[in-house]
């Protein structure tokens, strides 16, 4: 009895495993950067300055440039061997004013290959209207146009300098 339950386990472990579904979420404590993801597979989500280093803090210059990048974004369905992703990129200000919103960044896209799909990245000018000793709400969604539940979101708060 004991080695049939093990068989069940171990079965269903690898049912599990085979199967290219993917989700789960994730924060970086020390710049506040969250991220999910569901039906995607992704290596990494990172927040990066200007120069293109990582960040250690959620604090940015004014007239300087903030990104969102992506990389390792994986399980599109492809469509004559093209992925189709969709990018939406979006700043509101503490009430609620909307700063930035673009809801699909790729809409005239004739699909790229899987390699080039797989870093994606939105960058933000953090300028006028944005104010210095304010905060900002930067939101980031990633989906795919063949297959829309598979989506990632990223988001996290600014604080400009």
């Amino acid at each position: 009895m004991k080695n049939l339950n093990m068989f069940a386990f171990f079965g269903s472990i690898l049912l599990l495993w085979s199967c290219s579904f993917s989700a789960g979420t994730n924060k970086d404590l020390i710049t506040g950067l969250s991220h999910s993801y569901h039906g995607f597979s992704v290596e990494e989500v990172l927040l990066v300055g200007p120069d293109n280093t990582v960040v250690t803090s959620n604090k940015v210059a004014l007239d300087s440039k903030i990104a969102i990048v992506v990389q390792g974004l994986a399980n599109y369905e492809l469509k004559d061997g093209k992925a189709f992703p969709g990018l939406m990129l979006s700043v509101t200000g503490q009430q609620g004013e909307v700063i930035l919103n673009e809801a699909d960044l790729f809409a005239e896209s004739d699909g790229y290959s899987p390699e080039d799909a797989a870093v994606l990245r939105g960058t933000v000018t953090v300028g006028d209207p944005m104010k210095s000793g304010s905060t900002y709400h930067m939101k980031m969604r990633i989906w795919d146009k063949n297959k829309p539940e598979n989506e990632l979101t990223a988001e996290v708060d600014l604080v400009v300098q």
